[in-house]
């Protein structure tokens, strides 16, 4: 299971992380200016003047900048948790 996980591409795992990002820009629940990062993340992450791991480490520090804002959802933190350990996956990948 793990060997799989490893041979994943990075598009994939954007893919993943992306679909979590937009989850939580397009909640009506969470406060707007965490949809606006969550939606900055997920733009980032297909910019292509970086390099995977660049992009995977821009929109970590994006979701960092508000991970412990007091207003957000129990719910949005832990899917913003799980965003930042796919991404971080892409950013130890080799080149």
């Amino acid at each position: 299971m793990l060997e799989a996980a490893e041979s994943e591409g990075w598009e994939e795992k954007r893919d993943k992380a992306v679909q979590i990002l937009e989850a939580v820009a397009n909640d009506v629940g969470t406060p707007r200016n965490i949809r606006r990062a969550a939606k900055n993340a997920a733009d980032e992450l297909f910019n292509e003047k970086y390099a995977p791991a660049v992009r995977a480490a821009n929109a970590i520090e994006i979701i960092e900048e508000i991970i412990n804002d007091p207003n957000m959802p129990v719910f949005t933190r832990t899917q913003l948790w799980m965003a930042i350990s796919i991404l971080e996956t892409i950013r130890s990948m080799p080149e």
